[in-house]
């Protein structure tokens, strides 16, 4: 499973305990977002890092132009 399908997964697994905090104050499931945001926080870094890392050293040319359904040549 690529990062972003972690990240994805960990915002929509938050979900019942933001609206059980926000919507019925229950302050078990305010730990429990609490916990998900410092997790969201580290994998956005790594993701955030990966992403810098490739840009740096050119491999993210073919995916840039894969995800806009076009090829990239290099001159």
């Amino acid at each position: 499973m690529n990062k972003f399908s972690k990240v994805r997964d960990l915002v929509m697994s938050l979900e019942g305990d933001f609206e059980k905090f926000y919507e019925k104050g229950n302050s078990a499931a305010g730990t429990r977002v609490r916990k998900g945001m410092q997790d969201l926080k580290n994998l956005a870094q790594e993701l955030r890092k990966e992403v810098q890392d490739m840009k740096n050293t050119g491999g993210g040319e073919e995916a840039s132009a894969d995800a806009k359904g076009g090829s990239k040549t290099k001159k």
